[in-house]
């Protein structure tokens, strides 16, 4: 099964435009940004677009550096707690990194990708009862978010809460049915709950959504062992 991982894009939020690059011309844009934030060390805008190339190379320590510049120059930086969170969970200083979403949180209170943030970090960091509160707030507060529900439907699984968690992603791709993923999550749970017709309407569903055959085979194949 492919799991479903909600990761925040950070590089998307800062606006960068390097999809395809490979590692070499991602090192010279980094390097550009670098040369520039010289010149302009007190520019907050110049190091988060620094740090949005540390965070696509995997330079967390970096990245973490950079930002706290940014927030000692400006501590109320949204953007800067933000991804200091990210960049803290990925160095798994996942204290340091539960308090910056807190700490955007008072700033912004009620903000969407930092409440969902916090209670996936939760869940990662075992406080298990505030993640699952924190997720079915945050589907009260944004209940077309497909997102949440995908987010939710993860916890449940990890949880062995499997009927919950099935019908969780079938909202989540009821709510955004570009992402199939939630359609075959789904399915895996469905067959282990041995629905088999719910797993057949499923089958057809994800071929009408543009899911590949080679995909599906395995699909079928467990449907074919449960039928027997």
């Amino acid at each position: 099964m492919k799991k479903i991982t909600i990761l925040i894009a950070c590089c998307l939020l800062l606006g960068l435009q390097a999809e395809g690059q490979n590692v070499s011309s991602l090192r010279d844009s980094l390097a550009k940004a670098t040369d520039i934030l010289a010149y302009h060390p007190d520019s907050i805008d110049l190091r988060l677009k620094k740090v949005g190339w540390n965070i696509r190379l995997e330079q967390w320590q970096y990245a973490k550096d950079d930002l706290d510049k940014v927030l000692m120059l400006q501590p109320t930086s949204i953007a800067g707690l933000y991804y200091r969170a990210y960049v803290n969970e990925k160095l798994n200083r996942l204290h340091f990194a539960r308090l910056d979403y807190q700490n955007l949180l008072v700033l912004v209170p009620g903000n969407y990708q930092a409440q969902l943030g916090l209670a996936l970090l939760n869940e990662k960091d075992k406080h298990l009862t505030e993640a699952y509160d924190g997720i079915n707030s945050l589907i009260e507060q944004y209940p077309d978010s497909a997102s949440a529900y995908a987010a939710r439907a993860g916890m449940e699984q990890e949880r062995g809460m499997t009927e919950l968690a099935a019908y969780d992603y079938g909202e989540a791709f009821r709510k955004d049915t570009t992402q199939t993923d939630y359609l075959l999550n789904r399915m895996d749970l469905l067959l282990k709950l041995g629905d088999r017709n719910a797993v057949e309407k499923d089958l057809r569903l994800a071929r009408q959504h543009g899911v590949a055959d080679g995909i599906l085979v395995s699909y079928r194949r467990r449907l074919k062992l449960l039928k027997n």
